[in-house]
């Protein structure tokens, strides 16, 4: 009689194991799912990003494109003008940075003088007007006009 029942219970819970087997693997699909659905999203966000920066570098290489586009239209326009003009239209950047530099500089010798004026210290003063943001202002002319166009002039006008 105890066999029987023993027999019974552990019949039972054999039959129920492979279900229970079952039970297991499906939590398992369902983790290798989700797993993958956040591999799938993370590709497809990489691949958004790889998209949204080529995006980028054709628009600037057209944009780069039509500036050169419009400095050869100057250029023809200007020439076509006759040598005044086109010596008037080549001297227009220049003549920009060095107003810009005369002015910079004025601005300059001027705080420098009302605070010397004021009694203060000439080295402290002129330590004190030079900022950081001088400096970039500085920066940006010397690398426009000298590394800027020596790397264009060296690259053939390609860069």
């Amino acid at each position: 009689m105890v066999e029987t029942l023993l027999g019974g219970v552990f019949g039972g819970l054999l039959r129920l194991a492979p279900e229970f087997l079952k039970f297991l693997d499906r939590a398992n699909e369902r983790k290798h799912e989700l797993q993958m659905v956040s591999a799938e999203m993370e590709f497809a966000k990489v691949k958004g990003e790889i998209a949204m920066r080529q995006t980028e570098a054709d628009m600037t290489i057209k944009e780069l494109d039509a500036i050169g586009e419009a400095f050869k239209e100057q250029s023809a326009t200007a020439q076509a003008a006759g040598p005044i003009v086109a010596g008037i239209s080549a001297l227009v950047r220049p003549g920009v940075t060095w107003l810009f530099v005369l002015l910079y500089a004025a601005v300059k010798i001027v705080s420098f003088d009302m605070a010397a004026t004021q009694m203060g210290d000439w080295k402290q003063v002129l330590i004190s007007t030079w900022t950081v943001d001088d400096m970039a202002v500085l920066n940006m002319i010397l690398s426009f006009w000298f590394v800027g166009r020596v790397f264009h002039h060296n690259n053939g006008g390609r860069g």
